[in-house]
């Protein structure tokens, strides 16, 4: 849906989500769903309270997500050929 949010958690992204991501993710979201880039002057209230409140959600589900098992590296785009070394 929203192919510019960035998965925010190990180990796709390295360190901590920063608050700037997460808010970052949480306006892309709003703006993907209102249909809306920037708000008009009547919906501003409404559109920058959606934005809090997606990124304090996300901020929740980051502190409780628990991550298991070894990090797995990113799939390249080109498999090896079988027997390849």
């Amino acid at each position: 849906m929203c192919r510019s949010i960035k998965t925010l958690r190990p180990p796709a992204l390295p360190e901590e989500a920063t608050e700037d991501d997460i808010h970052a993710a949480a306006l892309q979201y709003v703006r993907k769903v209102s249909g809306f880039r920037a708000p008009a002057a009547h919906n501003r209230e409404v559109f920058e309270r959606a934005v809090a409140e997606v990124a304090g959600a996300t901020r929740r589900l980051l502190d409780g997500i628990e991550v298991r098992g070894p990090a797995r590296r990113p799939v390249s785009g080109r498999a090896e050929a079988p027997g390849a070394a």
